[in-house]
């Protein structure tokens, strides 16, 4: 079993560029994710006692590593923000939440927008989605389509982020043209 006790050297432009390589190798990762996990990376060697101007070196190198990358093509915002919100999308994710969700990962709101366009068409196809998820809607469970049950139906659509618009015509929807459309969603 190895000696945790001795302190692993201080990490080095070249240590730190190999970490980053290596994670972009299993995860996709924006080039804000990938500044964080080195900076954690940093952070964790700073707390087993190693020394604070080496980690302060190690922490400016962090940018140049990132940018560089970036240069080559190993680290792509806007790739994986398209990536993302295709993948949200069919999920039943509306662009509000595609949004969110791209903003926590320090993707920026002018590459998000151009990754998830403002289409109506694909908020309608990504409420279906939910819906069918939530058993709303086309997708209900013998509910009796009363008021109520409307009501809550597009109160549950409107908190995951669908306009009223695309709310109404989800349940609007008839179960044979919803299976259709989202087969056509799916395969697009």
């Amino acid at each position: 079993m190895p000696d945790r006790t001795a302190l692993q050297p201080a990490p080095s432009a070249a240590s730190l560029r190999e970490a980053a390589l290596a994670h972009l190798a299993r995860f996709a990762a924006t080039e804000a994710s990938l500044a964080r996990v080195l900076a954690r990376r940093v952070d964790r060697w700073e707390r087993a006692g190693g020394d604070p101007q080496a980690a302060r070196a190690a922490r400016a190198a962090i940018a140049g590593i990132v940018r560089d990358l970036a240069a080559i093509g190993a680290v792509n915002d806007a790739a994986f923000a398209a990536s993302r919100a295709r993948r949200l999308a069919r999920a039943g994710a509306s662009r509000r939440a595609v949004a969110a969700h791209l903003a926590a990962r320090g993707v920026s709101a002018d590459i998000a927008g151009a990754a998830d366009p403002d289409s109506e068409e694909r908020d309608y196809a990504a409420g279906l989605a939910y819906a069918r998820r939530r058993h709303l809607g086309p997708f209900g469970r013998g509910a009796d389509g009363g008021a109520d049950d409307r009501l809550k139906q597009m109160g549950k659509l409107a908190r995951a982020g669908f306009s009223r618009a695309v709310a109404e015509r989800v349940l609007a929807t008839d179960p044979e043209t919803a299976e259709t459309l989202l087969l056509a969603a799916r395969h697009a």
